[in-house]
């Protein structure tokens, strides 16, 4: 367990970009990739807003051809996973396959297969429902079709950790590669837009009607996104054997479970606390030595103000000098794609010195009275992150990278 895991290739299918360079471009830029609903007649709602990913052509990811059907989630992991070993550099012919695996998070996998079954028995009626459309529901398959398509044949998991999902595959990876269990894995997170999950935050009134202004004293709730981010994982030897390019170091991660409530965190943030507290000490940093934090930040009222308490409990008077930041302003709520697109973030702040803002953000609230780096990228050297993500059912993950160094 004494390996160093570090990130050699990322790849991003985003609201704003799916291209590292243009996703990362746009997120230091500010942009908003908030736009009306397209994957569905919302005018049975009171919002219709969302990020959804634009222009994707999945026929342009795929590497070998097979013309196989899969569903939209698998299809951008797939078109994720592809650009994070071209960004890797390491050539598909030079990995073993029997030590090359895949883990990924996801809240709901293939949903928009079984809306579509939904949609068939409702209009038409149940025999003329395709039996091979279940098939390619279960959230087992996105890992698989990826491993398919790559030509994989080690460890192949999925993790349904809903919105915190992204880094419990992340750190989950790491640990197969540290007990000797792969040399390389592709870990992240997939989530197409989905009707479901649309409808269940409109009926907690969760959705903010036109922007997402995390930690704002006016923030109204969360929009819906869609998307897929996948890290390239091996171990530091094996990257300096090869010469490859070094994003950051993965030094640790916690995990907690608030017990609480399905669908808030516990008022006091005593989950989030547990899991960054767990991190840190996986880790074996201080709170001080964190300059960055990528906030869950979701913009409704209770996550917001959690996560603001937990800060300040785990980081003391160090939380004041840390930079937040929290890129759901700008791509929305990528459920289980979300933590594994931030981590991307994250390795990318500490590769270019530059932490991206959180956009909309107009008025303090007393509440959330922290730096949010507010609407404008900011330049600063950043040797050590922190990702944050917490999900329904009260799972919260934080992970750790760091800036290599030698």
């Amino acid at each position: 367990m004494d390996k160093r895991i570090v990130i050699t290739g990322v790849g991003v299918i985003s609201p704003i970009g799916c291209q590292k360079d243009v996703f990362w471009d746009a997120l230091i830029s500010g942009t908003s990739g908030v736009s009306e609903v397209k994957a569905f007649d919302t005018s049975v709602f009171k919002v219709h807003r969302g990020c959804e990913v634009k222009d994707f052509k999945y026929e342009d990811y795929i590497s070998n051809g097979s013309g196989r059907e899969v569903g939209k989630g698998s299809q951008f992991a797939i078109a994720a996973a592809k650009l994070a070993i071209e960004d890797s550099k390491i050539g598909l012919d030079n990995i073993d396959p029997e030590r090359a695996g895949v883990s990924i998070g996801t809240t709901a996998g293939e949903i928009q297969i079984l809306e579509k079954v939904n949609y068939i028995r409702f209009e038409k009626g149940e025999e003329n429902v395709d039996p091979g459309l279940f098939l390619k529901h279960p959230c087992v398959n996105m890992p698989s079709n990826i491993s398919i398509e790559f030509g994989f044949k080690g460890p192949s998991t999925i993790i349904p950790t809903a919105c915190a999902a992204g880094n419990y595959a992340i750190g989950y990876a790491c640990d197969l590669i540290k007990l000797g269990r792969a040399d390389l894995m592709l870990a992240g997170g997939s989530d197409p837009f989905s009707k479901v999950a649309f409808v269940g935050f409109s009926r907690l009134n969760a959705i903010a009607p036109e922007i997402c202004q995390p930690f704002d004293k006016n923030r109204k709730g969360l929009l819906v996104g869609e998307g897929a981010g996948m890290l390239v994982l091996e171990s530091l030897e094996d990257a300096l054997a090869r010469n490859a390019n070094i994003y950051a170091e993965i030094l640790g991660y916690g995990l907690s479970c608030d017990g609480y409530h399905i669908t808030i965190p516990h008022p006091e943030g005593d989950g989030v606390t547990s899991a960054m507290e767990k991190a840190l000490k996986s880790a074996k940093i201080k709170p001080e030595d964190v300059q960055y934090v990528s906030a869950h930040g979701t913009g409704t009222l209770a996550n917001d103000k959690a996560e603001t308490i937990s800060i300040k409990k785990v980081f003391g008077k160090h939380s004041r000098n840390l930079a937040i930041s929290s890129i759901k302003s700008m791509i929305g709520h990528t459920m289980g794609a979300a933590s594994a697109i931030e981590a991307i973030a994250c390795a990318l702040a500490i590769k270019e010195s530059v932490v991206p803002p959180t956009i909309n953000y107009e008025t303090k609230d007393p509440e959330c009275d922290l730096d949010f780096v507010p609407n404008v990228k900011r330049e600063m050297q950043v040797d050590i992150a922190m990702n944050n993500a917490y999900a329904f059912g009260g799972n919260n993950s934080s992970l750790i990278l760091k800036k290599f160094t030698g």
